[in-house]
C-alpha cells in the first residue's frame, strides 16, 4: 500500500533497515517519525474512486480493519528485513497463522506440521482448524522420509519453526524446501524465535514467513502483534490454489496472482482474512511495535551474548540433569544452527535434578518458576526481560503426555527466554532458585 522505494537503499545494513526502511516521510506532514493514524475510516474524494478501491482496482485506504498508513509502514519494514515481496500485520501471532490458513486450506485439506511447534500452534491444527475440516498430520522435525511420506495432493502447506519451542531444534529449510516444493506445496516456517535479524527463512527457500512480533521484534512486553510475510515467488496458480490464482469468489473479476503478481498471498490475507476475520493490527499497538523494532539489532545481540554465558553456566552446575541451546556443541541440530543462524539466539532450555521425588524433575522445574527473583514467571519470551516458565504444567499443559514428548517437552523442562540485563545478576538469580528448588538452601 506504500511506495516500494521508501527508505534506505535495499544494500543498507539490518540494523539500518530496523530505523528507516518503509518510511521516506508522511507527505501530509513532513513529520521526521512515523505518524500514529489513528482513524477508522478515509474520506473518499469521489464515488468514482471508492468504488474502484472496492473493487480492489485503485489502491488507497478504506477502513483501518484492512489497511491503514501506520501500520502499512510496519508492514512495509518488515517485508524488507525479512526480505519479503509484502507482508500484513495482525493482532498477534496466532491471527497470523489463522489468516494463512484461511487463505491456503480448507475442508478435506491437510496440512504437514513438526512436532517440535508451540503448543499453542499445535493445539490450533489439532482443536481448531480440525473444526474446519482440516487435518494436522504431525511428523517428526528432523525425519525428512517422514514429511514426503506426509505430503499428498490434499496437502495445503507444511509448516515448521525457525527454532522450536521449546526444543530449540532447527531444521534443514533447504531440504525440506525442496522436499515440499517438489511435491507442489509451499513451505511456511513460524520465524519468532530467530526473527529475520537472526534468519530469513525466504532466503533459505521458505515461501512464507509468519511471526509474533510480540517478542523480541517489540521487546518490551506490552504489546502483543504479529506479521505474515510473503516471499513471492511461489507459483500459486500452477498448484491449483484457487483463492490465489484464477477468479477469487469473494470479489468479482479479481485474481490476486494477476492482479497483485508480486505478492499474492500478501494481497489476499489483506482482503480476504483480516478483512473478515477482523483480526488486523491496530495503527496504536504497530506504531507500538516500531519503537521497539529499532532498537532490535542491538538487543538481539545482548540477548544472544547473555543466553550463551548462561548456557555455559547452566551445563557446568552439578544440579543441572542437562541443558539445551543451539550454541552447545552438544544440541542434535548445533550443526543446522550455525548454517541458518547469524547467532544462536536467546533461549534455553534445561531441567534440574528430581532427587528422590515421585516426578522429579518436573516439581524441582516448576519450584525453580516460583524461587527466582529477577526473572520473571510468565507467559512469554523475547523482553528485554529475563523470562521464566515451566512448558509441561503450562503452554504445553493442554497436551496429553505422548504429545508433549512429540513437541520436546520433557516433565522437568524449563524454558528460559534470556534477558539484557548485566550476565551478573542473570546468573546469580538463577543460582538461588537453583538452590532453592533442589532444596540446597536448607543444608
Amino acid at each position: 500500500m506504500s511506495d516500494d522505494s521508501s527508505g534506505p537503499p535495499s544494500t543498507a545494513e539490518f540494523g539500518t533497515g530496523c530505523i528507516h526502511a518503509g518510511y521516506d516521510g508522511d507527505p501530509a506532514t513532513d513529520a521526521a517519525a512515523v505518524p500514529l493514524y489513528q482513524t477508522t475510516s478515509y474520506v473518499f474524494d469521489d464515488a468514482d474512486s471508492a468504488a474502484a478501491m472496492y473493487a480492489l482496482e485503485r489502491e488507497g485506504h478504506i477502513y483501518s480493519r484492512i489497511s491503514n498508513p501506520t501500520t502499512n509502514v510496519l508492514e512495509d519494514r518488515l517485508a524488507t528485513l525479512e526480505r519479503g515481496a509484502g507482508a500484513v500485520a495482525t493482532a498477534s501471532g496466532m491471527a497470523a497463522l489463522d489468516s494463512i490458513v484461511l487463505v491456503l486450506a480448507g475442508v478435506g485439506d491437510n496440512v504437514v506440521c513438526s512436532t517440535d511447534t508451540y503448543g499453542g500452534t499445535t493445539a490450533y491444527f489439532s482443536k481448531t482448524a480440525s473444526r474446519r475440516g482440516i487435518e494436522t498430520r504431525l511428523v517428526p522435525t528432523l525425519d525428512y522420509d517422514a514429511y514426503a511420506e506426509a505430503i499428498d495432493e490434499d496437502t495445503a502447506f507444511v509448516h515448521v519453526e525457525t527454532v522450536g519451542n521449546p526444543s530449540l531444534v532447527t531444521p534443514d529449510f533447504e531440504r525440506l524446501a525442496e522436499l515440499a516444493h517438489d511435491r507442489g506445496v509451499p513451505l511456511v516456517v513460524d520465524n519468532t524465535f530467530a526473527t529475520p535479524a537472526l534468519c530469513r527463512p525466504l532466503e533459505c527457500g521458505a515461501d512464507v514467513v509468519w511471526e509474533s512480533t510480540t517478542k523480541w521484534i517489540h521487546g518490551s512486553g506490552t504489546t502483543v502483534g504479529g506479521i505474515v510475510v510473503d516471499g513471492g515467488t511461489f507459483d500459486w496458480g500452477e498448484h491449483g490454489y484457487s483463492e490465489l490464482a484464477g477468479q477469487n469468489d469473494a470479489y468479482h473479476d479479481v485474481d490476486f496472482s494477476r492482479d497483485f503478481s508480486d505478492a499474492p498471498l500478501a494481497a489476499a490475507i489483506r482482503y480476504r482474512s483480516t478483512r473478515s476475520l477482523g483480526n488486523q493490527q491496530s495503527p496504536f499497538d504497530a506504531w507500538q511495535t516500531m519503537q521497539g523494532l529499532e532498537t532490535l539489532a542491538l538487543r538481539i545481540e545482548k540477548h544472544c551474548e547473555n543466553a550463551a554465558i548462561v548456557a555455559d553456566y547452566l551445563a557446568d552446575h552439578e544440579d543441572v540433569a542437562w541443558v539445551t541451546y543451539p550454541g552447545l556443541e552438544s544440541h542434535p541440530t548445533h550443526d543446522n544452527a550455525s548454517r541458518y543462524l547469524e547467532d544462536y539466539g536467546g533461549m534455553i532450555a534445561f531441567g534440574l535434578e528430581g532427587g528422590d521425588e515421585p516426578r522429579g524433575g518436573y516439581e524441582a522445574g516448576k519450584r525453580l518458576c516460583e524461587s527466582v527473583d529477577l526473572a520473571q514467571f510468565l507467559a512469554n519470551i523475547g523482553d528485554a526481560k529475563t523470562l521464566i516458565i515451566h512448558p509441561a504444567s503450562t503452554t504445553h499443559g493442554q497436551l496429553t503426555p505422548d504429545e508433549q514428548v512429540d513437541a520436546g517437552v520433557t516433565p522437568d523442562l524449563v524454558r528460559l527466554s534470556v534477558g539484557i540485563e548485566d550476565p551478573a545478576d542473570i546468573l546469580a538469580d538463577l543460582e538461588a532458585g537453583i538452590s532453592t528448588a533442589t532444596d540446597r538452601g536448607d543444608q
